[in-house]
């Protein structure tokens, strides 16, 4: 089991540690309510190391191009993209950010669980030589309405003005920080990428400066509240990306770009598409759970869970595009009503879902 730079920080301020994808990664470090209000209201600081980080040299660009389902050639330096990274028949291998460097190139971000799968596949459509996977640093992910004034403090220069998905880099004592203002919970933040050796320092740092840690637990929550999809439960090499809403991360407009998964997706017509739930009746739903409707349709929970902001249970769910009307779901043996609504199921401002048409 993989450890990250910041194993020693994590057991040492008590946090409960779990297997999770071939790592040992905090679940919370006491409370994982606190931890999810904490950034929904103030901020938290994640520790991300276990994800796959990997660089390409500018040159790389061409190629690029044809390995995923977006076009970085619409992107300026300091711009990010979120989108996927497919197979030949038009499925999600991994969801993932790509950050333009300038004249440093291009830095990728993908999931832990798609490691092997995603190194493999760079070095079956890539050349062999222009990349590198960097398993020599550190991501901390500072998320929530304070962490701007923190990150402020913590560079000692404006941060207020940076827009969201984009990137700029910051001296380090080796190596340049890569700092994006991106993040996977709904909330404004940033995303630090570091040598794994100078990782702790700025943990600290950013602790003292009131960021309070949180674990995978509350990341789960913050995402699902956001309507985000997570990897190898609501998507996976079977699912195309307009199945869970994310069709808009693919780029079609020049028909000479044959990026990976073109073909498929220009001739296969999903017949189902995901949809928000919340539950109507006390309960809480869970992935795997069966959802009917009122005409007959059936279909699937992928994601579930208690929103602790809206204190009722919200779900992602895969139904088919047909599924109209009254919905149930059935919880412990018994069917409960559900509302179909269109996700995110909270905003920055908490308010409650959209109802959601067919």
């Amino acid at each position: 089991m993989r450890r990250t730079p910041l194993y020693e920080r994590h057991t040492a301020a008590g946090a409960r540690m779990v297997p999770f994808a071939g790592w040992q990664m905090p679940l919370h470090y006491g409370s994982q309510l606190d931890e999810h209000h904490a950034v929904r209201e103030r901020a938290g600081l994640f520790d991300v190391s276990h994800m796959r980080v990997a660089d390409f040299a500018p040159t790389l660009a061409p190629a690029l191009r044809t390995l995923f389902a977006f076009d970085i050639a619409r992107l300026t330096p300091g711009q990010a993209q979120y989108g996927c990274l497919l197979n030949e028949r038009g499925g999600i291998v991994d969801d993932l950010i790509l950050y333009h460097r300038g004249e440093a190139g291009f830095r990728v971000v993908s999931n832990a669980g798609t490691r092997e799968r995603v190194a493999e596949r760079y070095a079956a459509l890539l050349p062999a030589s222009g990349w590198s996977l960097r398993d020599d640093v550190a991501i901390l992910a500072l998320q929530g309405p304070a962490a701007a004034g923190i990150m402020a403090g913590l560079l000692g220069r404006e941060v207020d003005r940076w827009r969201p998905f984009t990137g700029q880099s910051q001296p380090g004592e080796g190596e340049p920080w890569w700092l994006g203002r991106t993040g996977y919970t709904g909330e404004d933040g940033f995303e630090i990428i570091l040598p794994a050796t100078e990782a702790g320092g700025l943990w600290q740092r950013a602790v003292a400066a009131g960021a309070v840690p949180a674990g995978l637990g509350a990341r789960d929550t913050l995402r699902l509240e956001a309507g985000l999809n997570l990897y190898g439960a609501d998507m996976d090499e079977a699912t195309l990306p307009a199945q869970v809403r994310l069709g808009w991360t693919v780029d079609l407009d020049d028909p000479a770009r044959d990026f990976v998964g073109r073909q498929a997706l220009e001739t296969v017509t999903p017949i189902t598409h995901q949809c928000g739930l919340v539950l109507q009746a006390p309960g809480v739903m869970r992935a795997g759970q069966h959802v009917r409707f009122a005409d007959g349709a059936e279909g699937r929970i992928t994601s579930g869970g208690w929103s602790p902001v809206l204190s009722q249970s919200i779900a992602l769910a895969q139904v088919p595009d047909a599924a109209d009307g009254a919905c149930e779901v059935s919880v412990r043996g018994r069917w409960l009503p559900a509302l179909k609504v269109r996700p995110p199921f909270v905003r920055r401002a908490p308010r409650a879902p959209a109802p959601m048409s067919a």
